[in-house]
């Protein structure tokens, strides 16, 4: 998805030649037929090529996909899902980052989520 987003269009071939440790040509195509049927892309036909475009904002599919893992492998628990992510090594919080967080934590005590 984040290559599609990126180019703005793509075919299969684009995906495969824009990632670092590129799957096989098929289970990209398999994907990105998937994240049709679910409503996040449509395609062109160009020649033989389907030209994958997005149909939804990078936002909605960010907060679907991320919706989607934290009910996967945390148990729909937002906060095992931000504790996993705290405890990740080698990675450094800045003070905006904390700042960031704080202001999230607080608007969420506000609107009872």
């Amino acid at each position: 998805m984040s290559v599609v987003y990126r180019l703005g269009r793509a075919t299969v071939g684009d995906v495969l030649a824009n990632l670092d440790d590129p799957p096989s040509y098929s289970a990209v195509r398999t994907m990105l037929r998937y994240l049709e049927s679910k409503g996040f892309l449509r395609h062109d036909a160009e020649g033989r090529s389907f030209v994958y475009v997005p149909v939804v904002r990078t936002a909605t599919a960010q907060r679907s996909a991320l919706r989607e893992l934290v009910r996967t492998f945390f148990g729909g628990s937002k906060a095992r899902a931000v504790a996993a992510l705290l405890d990740v090594p080698d990675t450094r919080l800045s003070d905006q980052d904390l700042e960031r967080l704080r202001n999230a934590i607080a608007l969420a005590k506000q609107h009872g989520h």
